[in-house]
């Protein structure tokens, strides 16, 4: 955005390439390509930054048929097609209540993206839409969230998706979570970018070189002093980490907030070379690039309990993603990528291929026998992998309701900190997690009106480069 806007722009990465937690590479064996953290892009599909970015123009971006699946025992699944009416037509006697709980949401997906992906404190552009996501969000956020359902299907494909945000369930924010990510399957669908997550930051790198910016990879920023030329800077970076950089630059009531955060969860994930594709006992879960797995709705939130708890879950839940099922260049001819991780305490250093492949093979008798190579990261590897997932907490800051309010501090420009010129535009500021690129685009278009006295957003579409204006 700062280069679209004229200015000359500086990319420092810590790393010894680019992406963050967006970022693809062979991890197991020639030829198989996995994503390393992020894989499944919903929010990429409603995200206000991306669209006007044009990102769909600059990369190939794969919208299944089937937005996630989620398989029960004796072959049974419940199917989140992106077409709503198909997903109701196969619940049964539950489709009227799952109708109802989402139809008016689907048909204003816009509008909830606008809701969801922006500052809580911000008064609501579309206040029916909010009205009509908040008694959803009570609905299935609170001790009373199976009143309205019969079977196991619908209620368990529900708490799949709110088991994303690893918080304990009902919850409001697991519930809010959940129900944001099951609005857009049915809207816009949950695509896969062709290639890899790596091709959106590429495609993001490429237009800041194409605008005069420079990228410079290996560069870790410890201090302010060592961006002092500039007018202004973004840091994607944890909170925590921007108490230490900011130093005594920063007052002694924001070092507290930002020291004071709270960080959630974990992930632990391990990535599959497998000699052909997973052999799911239902064929609609074959068919899906998204996988939820944990058994019931009870089982998937007892599971979630024991986290939240500090306990590594007996029956754990599972998300994986088979990006070779829509994406054949992951891997080669005939063979098969899978993506997966499990929920685990904060700071756990317990590999879990054996857990996850133990969970797969309930629904696909024979995995295990597909497999060819497997790496695997733990919690404290992904800590390791990428600073600001602290304890192995990929949300960089627990998405509860507290501190969706506080991310990480009140105020109606979160990303602005008392530092001159100093913004925070990452996962522990608002709108939270997820690859949206609005926490760092809501920074940037702060940074140019308070820093540069530029209030017309640049336009981001692609284009031919502009002027520079330094």
């Amino acid at each position: 955005m700062f280069a679209r806007a004229g200015l000359s722009v500086r990319v420092l990465e810590r790393s010894g390439t680019i992406g963050g937690g967006a970022r693809t590479a062979e991890l197991t064996l020639p030829g198989f390509r996995h994503d390393v953290c992020s894989a499944v892009h919903p929010m990429g599909a409603v995200s206000g930054f991306f669209r006007r970015f044009g990102l769909e123009s600059r990369i190939t971006m794969l919208t299944p048929e089937i937005s996630y699946a989620h398989p029960l025992p004796g072959g049974r699944a419940g199917i989140a097609f992106r077409d709503l009416d198909r997903t109701v037509a196969r619940l049964g006697r539950d489709g009227a209540a799952y109708d109802s709980l989402l139809r008016d949401l689907v048909a204003r997906d816009d509008e909830v993206a606008q809701f969801t992906l922006s500052s809580i404190l911000q008064v609501p552009r579309f206040p029916a839409t909010t009205a009509l996501f908040g008694l959803a969000m009570i609905d299935q956020g609170m001790p009373w969230w199976n009143e309205r359902w019969r079977g196991e299907e619908a209620p368990a494909m529900l708490a799949g998706v709110m088991a994303h945000a690893i918080r304990p369930m009902p919850s409001l924010s697991a519930a809010a979570a959940g129900l944001a990510l099951a609005v857009h399957a049915h809207a816009r669908g949950w695509p896969v970018p062709q290639g890899g997550s790596q091709s959106i930051v590429d495609a993001m790198a490429d237009d800041i070189r194409a605008h005069g910016g420079v990228i410079e990879t290996g560069v870790e920023v410890t201090s302010l002093d060592e961006v002092r030329g500039a007018r202004a800077a973004v840091f994607d970076v944890s909170a925590r980490s921007m108490a230490d950089i900011g130093g005594d630059r920063f007052p002694a009531w924001y070092s507290r907030a930002l020291r004071r955060f709270r960080y959630g969860n974990a992930a632990s994930k391990v990535d599959f070379a497998l000699s052909e594709p997973v052999p799911w006992l239902n064929a609609d879960v074959s068919a899906s690039p998204t996988v939820h797995l944990g058994g019931s709705r009870r089982q998937v939130a007892a599971a979630e309990r024991d986290v939240a708890r500090g306990r590594h879950a007996t029956n754990p839940f599972v998300l994986a993603v088979q990006q070779s099922v829509i994406d054949p260049s992951r891997a080669p001819e005939g063979k098969a990528t899978l993506w997966a991780y499990t929920h685990v305490p904060r700071d756990s250093d317990i590999d879990q291929t054996e857990v996850i492949t133990t969970e797969i093979e309930k629904y696909a008798p024979g995995f295990r026998d597909t497999i060819l190579a497997s790496s695997s990261r733990t919690a404290r590897d992904l800590e390791n992998y990428d600073p600001n997932y602290i304890g192995g907490d990929i949300a960089s800051g627990a998405p509860s309701v507290a501190q969706l309010i506080a991310r990480p501090v009140v105020d109606v420009e979160p990303w602005r900190t008392p530092a001159p010129g100093v913004y925070l535009g990452s996962s522990s500021a608002p709108p939270g997690p997820s690859v949206h690129g609005l926490g760092g685009a809501y920074a940037a278009r702060s940074a140019l009106r308070h820093e540069f006295g530029i209030d017309t957003l640049p336009d981001l579409s692609p284009s031919r480069p502009h002027e520079e204006r330094t």
